[in-house]
């Protein structure tokens, strides 16, 4: 499973809320709750949050092997 925990992280070290994300920067609401209920997103969407992170695709995603 792809776990978006480290997306979070990176905003709080960041100091930038999914508002911010929202409102600067375009990123859709479906956006947001798609990574907050861990579901697919494409590796161009993966691209431009780390674009505007500006951080590595470890710091928005981890996958975690299932039991």
């Amino acid at each position: 499973m792809i776990s978006y925990e480290p997306f979070y992280e990176t905003l709080k070290k960041k100091n930038i809320t999914t508002y911010r994300l929202m409102k600067d920067h375009n990123i859709s609401s479906s956006l947001i709750d798609r990574l907050k209920h861990n579901k697919p997103i494409s590796t161009v969407t993966l691209n431009d949050l780390c674009s505007i992170l500006d951080c590595r695709v470890e710091d928005i995603m981890v996958y975690i092997k299932d039991e």
